[in-house]
């Protein structure tokens, strides 16, 4: 997958924040429930957090394809937000986690942050494009800076910009570490490290990507990840090797450092019930065949997953589009309410 296909142009929007617990339910919530819930000028006092953090829940929200532009919004210069498809699907009060409790969201908000087209294209190119195993956070930089300025079709970044966005992909996956300047909640605050994908080398005490099963990571959730990396890639026809979804860069192979052997056997089970997608030999070797839609296949799984979902739930690329304002009312109870309830007893948190 091409870089200009695979990512936006897009550098340091996070407000040099990593993404913290509740943020993506927040994200969701603000912009189901206020129609101006990010511009407001009370919105740090709705949210119950800093100026600056609004825009990063904001910013974390895009990214994981939570929220989008809202269509609808009078100013598209600076458009309000709405919930995306799969936003909606996932945090409705009838969603598949509407409280974020099962571990596998956390693996699939995930695979969204990197699913094309992501907006965190220095993540990205680390996961998809570097064939290092350890690194150092200089040794990131200069990888990832030379995978851009070889695409003419991304504009490299400010040098400043592309270590923040260094900064909050260590900060979010490594182990944590303590700092002068970081605070208890900087280091114990960030769900996506539990994932344990960056950890520590032993011998050298760099950074280290973590290949092979993860023992937290679902089977569906790789499907999932699976079914809907193909249906946002172009068109090939109705196979695609398994090779190839372990190594082909935005496959998910690459997002969860899995090998073609481990997607064989995670694949396995789940694809063994489900209808119209299976595994195949042949001579290139295993294959995965479909005979229906592979974004109605990838809710499916979900579905399967979470035993829970909405029958307008989307995947894939249809999943990234904004939800009606019209079909949003406020609500007055489930989870949404409960987020609403307790901002009033939230104090604001310092940016600083």
């Amino acid at each position: 997958m091409r870089l200009s296909d695979a990512v936006m142009a897009t550098f340091a929007r996070h407000e040099t924040f990593h993404p913290r617990y509740g943020w993506f339910r927040k994200a969701y919530a603000t912009a189901a429930t206020r129609q101006h819930g990010f511009s407001e000028a009370d919105a740090p006092v709705n949210m119950g957090v800093g100026k600056n953090m609004v825009r990063a829940i904001k910013f974390w929200g895009q990214a994981a394809k939570i929220i989008t532009k809202d269509p609808q919004s009078e100013n598209q210069r600076a458009p309000e937000m709405v919930p995306t498809r799969f936003g909606h699907a996932l945090f409705c009060d009838d969603g598949w986690d509407p409280y974020m409790e099962d571990p596998g969201t956390i693996w699939l908000l995930h695979w969204m942050l990197l699913a094309p087209r992501s907006h965190l294209p220095v993540w990205w190119i680390a996961f998809n494009e570097l064939h290092f195993v350890e690194f150092d956070d200089k040794a990131l930089e200069i990888a990832v800076r030379g995978q851009i300025e070889s695409s003419a079709s991304v504009p490299a970044p400010h040098e400043s910009s592309m270590r923040k966005d260094i900064s909050a992909l260590l900060r979010t996956y490594a182990p944590a570490t303590r700092s002068g300047r970081s605070s208890l909640d900087d280091v114990l605050d960030c769900p996506l490290r539990e994932l344990g994908l960056i950890g520590a080398s032993a011998a050298s005490g760099n950074y280290r990507f973590t290949l092979g099963a993860k023992p937290t990571l679902p089977d569906e959730i790789v499907l999932f990840a699976t079914l809907d990396f193909l249906s946002r890639r172009p068109p090939t026809g109705n196979t695609v090797t398994l090779s190839q979804l372990a190594n082909e860069s935005g496959a998910p192979g690459r997002a969860f450092k899995l090998t073609e052997s481990d997607m064989q056997r995670i694949l396995e089970a789940p694809l063994s019930t489900l209808e119209g997608v299976s595994l195949m030999s042949s001579t290139v070797g295993q294959q995965l065949s479909w005979t229906r839609d592979v974004s109605e296949a990838a809710v499916d799984v979900l579905h399967r997953y979470y035993g829970a979902g909405m029958d307008d739930a989307w995947a894939g690329e249809n999943g990234d589009l904004p939800v009606d304002r019209e079909d949003l009312p406020i609500e007055r109870e489930g989870p949404i309410a409960d987020l609403l309830a307790a901002r009033e007893r939230q104090p604001v948190r310092s940016a600083a």
